[in-house]
């Protein structure tokens, strides 16, 4: 419809938002070329995005897995390793596979040893060190060079340090997303009222996904979890706006043009889907309290494509529901969503038994939600789901054994205390193996660390000894220690790693000359050492590596933990220790205070915006206690199952859960108050469930259903267990709503109404409304909306839009009658009254 077509009164209305509606219609089409504009800067954006795969580097600056992670970062160098073991094989055809495996190009080196670590039950275990850093996709080519030329054999590979579960995450992810939109468009062909509106939904939805995924660049980087279950979260928590705008249009266009359809229906929904918006906005927004930064990131995306959603529906829908007007209508069909009167019969009859045992459940699970078993390794083998990486983890940690890396970082500069510091804990049984400069071997006879003077090292570098003497002689000036000097050199020693690098670094300035052959021993030498050193000591920070075999989140884990830092602490007042049994401890202790922050905040938030909603102080208590009770029922489940819950799970799911679940019970409870003022209680809390019933279908099923779709498909612990928690949270928030809820609300009316405050409705308000459907018999005045097929003689006054065939003679003697004198309108008005009343006895007859 063009612009100047007729407009009827709410074009004129000085309502602040049918001006705002008025202008976002009018200039729909400067809209469209902003959000063009915006999408293409989005879509050039989203492949820029930083991921981040480490859940790690969430963790607060002042936990010591964090402080020990970035010391490592800044002062040593990590190479990644990819372990092989490969079955049925001699120790001679094993010595052979290392001598391929180490010509394979990008392998810094191989080992094995014919030793219980390496060989065991005719199997062998080979540890391949990368020689590339930081570059993922060229270590996965290596690992694949490494795979063929194992062809033919029985082997298994794994790495705890090459992660592609990105990768393969995001694979799964769009097989997700794909069988997602399947699903939320045979939802809407099942809900909707025309099939037009569903293309129109998907143009939305997509507008909006898009704007959310492109703006995540200006973040900077975000998780790989937000990532992956953001677009699906974004399509399941915003899809009620899109639906609320769509059957306003409909209902305003039952006495109104399409323009003047789209400006009121716009008017309303304006407040009715930013109030609808604002509960599961508090509950993501809650999620950025938590002291694990995770929070902050899922919350701040989360919260952003809520925000998309709602400027897309209300900047670019109406424009399209316009533009489409005419095929919205040519495609309506009937509702396929069938009625629950029988459903809502047998609730309301259970008010009386079934609220009860509620309370009594929600009690009980409490209690058990707080029992959970939680896990905060996201490799733990109950929450791992197969694939390539974990079976060939689980071989191989049944033929040698399970072994996790414990790093120790304390100052540098005396290879004496960390000598002493390794043999400690060695004696450890936790502990399986350690490794340090201070016990690599030089060679059979001697220690890297190991201090030797002139003569001896004559001998073991095969080198003049007079040379030697001047050697030590110049380093010790060197280094300000001058007894080497004024006193007998041979009684001065150097450890052997620092007089290898020093002799290296006079050959480079030419001070010392050798023969080729020890000049090549030397440098060959040096490689090592230099190698040695960049893993293992800065010129601040030395690091040893432990290995201890016990379950990562074990209580004997945590009482290695213990033993080690004792033992390290009697030779060093500083030390950090980093492992996955660290970082789980460092997780369990923030948990706690995160959990309580963001139940409170959500809690408290909800509390807040439903007070305001409902205007009373009760609502708000019973709504927020029925869906807390979802989430105790909810998370009581894996401790009933005996299954290991991922924390992340507990805290994301639980904010989503009450922040978008609540929603439901809204919109029953809405329905409820408002027709109670024409009804007795439980007619108006049993139409409110069937009248609530297809909404509530629309938005849970979808939530449930992605929900379930990526516990199931995704193989990362993560991912997997958000997604399983999230699609039984919100079936149960379901089943709460349509069968809990309008039972607690007929036991509290009383509650409810002594804490309503604000304007009540008087016995004239409550007598001049009437809300029914159906086909049913009329006998007396009408004032109001009637929106269906019309078919009688009525007399009275019609103000709007008519679309009908009327008989323009009576029409024509009520205009008549207009500007007359009360007691011609009071003689007409008996007249109709008559003719009514003959007509109401004709019609009576016919029936019987």
């Amino acid at each position: 419809m063009k612009k100047n077509d007729v407009k009827n009164d709410s074009r004129k209305d000085n309502n602040l938002m049918v001006k705002i509606a008025t202008f976002i219609v009018d200039k729909r089409r400067a809209f469209y070329l902003i959000f063009a504009l915006a999408l293409v800067l989005c879509v050039i954006s989203i492949p820029k995005v930083q991921v981040n795969n480490d859940i790690s580097s969430y963790l607060p600056e002042e936990t010591e897995t964090r402080r020990g992670l970035t010391l490592m970062d800044d002062e040593f160098i990590t190479y990644d390793t990819e372990k092989i073991m490969v079955t049925t094989i001699t120790t001679e055809t094993a010595e052979k596979l290392k001598d391929k495996l180490e010509k394979v190009d990008g392998v810094k080196e191989v080992e094995f040893e014919n030793d219980d670590d390496h060989y065991k039950d005719s199997a062998a275990l080979f540890t391949v060190t990368l020689s590339v850093r930081d570059d993922l996709d060229r270590e996965l080519e290596i690992v694949d060079d490494l795979k063929a030329q194992l062809d033919g054999y029985d082997f298994y590979a794994y790495s705890d340090s090459i992660d592609d579960s990105s990768k393969q995450l995001e694979k799964e992810m769009t097989v997700i997303l794909g069988i997602a939109l399947v699903i939320i468009i045979a939802v809407l062909l099942f809900t909707s009222q025309s099939f037009m509106e569903v293309p129109i939904f998907l143009i939305v939805f997509g507008v909006a996904a898009l704007l959310n995924m492109g703006t995540n660049y200006l973040l900077g980087e975000i998780s790989f979890i937000t990532k992956s279950v953001a677009v699906v979260l974004q399509l399941a928590l915003a899809i009620d706006y899109a639906i609320i705008l769509s059957h306003r249009f409909a209902e305003e266009k039952q006495t109104k043009n399409a323009y003047d359809a789209i400006v009121t229906a716009l008017s309303k929904a304006i407040l009715e889907i930013s109030s609808s918006s604002l509960t599961t906005l508090a509950g993501l927004a809650a999620l950025m309290v938590m002291q694990l930064r995770i929070g902050m990131d899922m919350g701040l995306v989360l919260c952003k494509g809520i925000i998309c959603s709602l400027v897309t529906v209300f900047f670019i829908m109406p424009g399209l529901l316009l533009a489409f007007s005419d095929k919205i209508d040519k495609t309506t069909h009937r509702s396929f969503v069938p009625s629950i009167e029988k459903w809502c019969k047998v609730v309301i009859k259970l008010k009386n038994i079934v609220p009860y045992i509620f309370i009594a459940i929600i009690a009980v699970g409490a209690v058990l939600s707080s029992m959970s078993n939680y896990a905060f390794d996201a490799t733990a083998e109950q929450l791992k789901k197969p694939t390539e990486n974990s079976i060939a983890k689980r071989k191989v940690d049944e033929i040698f054994g399970t072994d996790h890396q414990l790093a120790v970082i304390v100052p540098s500069g005396d290879y004496d205390r960390e000598a002493k510091v390794i043999s400690l804990v060695e004696e450890n049984p936790s502990i399986n193996s350690a490794l340090g400069l201070a016990n690599t071997e030089l060679d059979d006879d001697h220690i890297l660390t190991e201090k030797i003077n002139a003569r001896e090292t004559s001998k073991l570098m095969n080198i003049d000894y007079d040379l030697c003497c001047l050697l030590f002689q110049a380093y010790g000036a060197e280094h300000d220690e001058y007894s080497a000097i004024f006193g007998d050199v041979n009684d001065y020693e150097v450890p052997i790693i620092d007089l290898f690098m020093y002799v290296h670094e006079k050959m480079d300035l030419g001070v010392i000359n050798l023969d080729e052959d020890q000049t090549n021993d030397i440098n060959d030498l040096y490689d090592k050492l230099t190698d040695a050193k960049d893993q293992l000591e800065s010129d601040n920070y030395s690091r040893i590596i432990f290995t201890y075999k016990c379950d990562i989140e074990s209580d004997e884990a945590y009482q290695m933990l213990k033993d080690v830092r004792s033992d390290v602490e009697k030779y060093y007042d500083e030390c950090l220790l980093v492992s996955d049994s660290v970082n789980s401890r460092d997780l369990g202790d923030s948990f706690g205070g995160d959990n309580n922050k963001i139940n409170l905040i959500t809690i408290l938030a909800l509390l807040l915006i439903l007070m305001f909603t409902f205007r009373s102080a009760g609502v708000p208590v019973l709504l927020v206690l029925a869906i807390q009770g979802s989430v105790w029922i909810n998370f009581s489940i894996p401790f009933l199952t005996g299954q290991r819950l991922y924390f992340l799970a507990y805290l994301v799911v639980s904010s989503i859960q009450m922040g978008a679940t609540i929603d439901y019970a809204i919109v029953f409870t809405n329905r409820y108050l408002e027709l109670k003022e024409t009804m007795d209680n439980k007619q108006a809390a049993s139409t409110a469930l069937n009248q609530s019933f297809p909404t509530i279908l629309t938005s849970g099923s979808i939530l449930t259903l992605a929900g379930f779709l990526i516990g199931m498909i995704s193989t990362n612990a993560i991912i997997s267990a958000l997604g399983t928690a999230l699609g039984r949270g919100t079936l149960i928030s379901i089943v709460i709503v349509m069968m809990v809820l309008p039972q607690i609300v007929l036991l509290c009316d009383k509650f409810i109404e002594k804490t309503a405050f604000g304007k009540k409705a008087t016995d004239d308000d409550k007598a001049a409304k009437r809300e029914m459907s159906g086909i049913m018999f009329v006998n007396g005045r009408v004032r109001g909306h009637v929106s269906g097929f019309m078919d009688g003689v009525f007399y009275g006054l019609v103000k709007g839009d008519i679309d009908a065939k009327v008989e323009l003679g009576n029409q024509q003697d009520m205009l008549l009658t207009e500007g007359k004198d009360d007691n011609s309108d009071n003689d007409d008005n008996i007249e109709i009254k008559e003719k009514q009343e003959d007509e109401d006895n004709e019609n009576n007859e016919e029936e019987q």
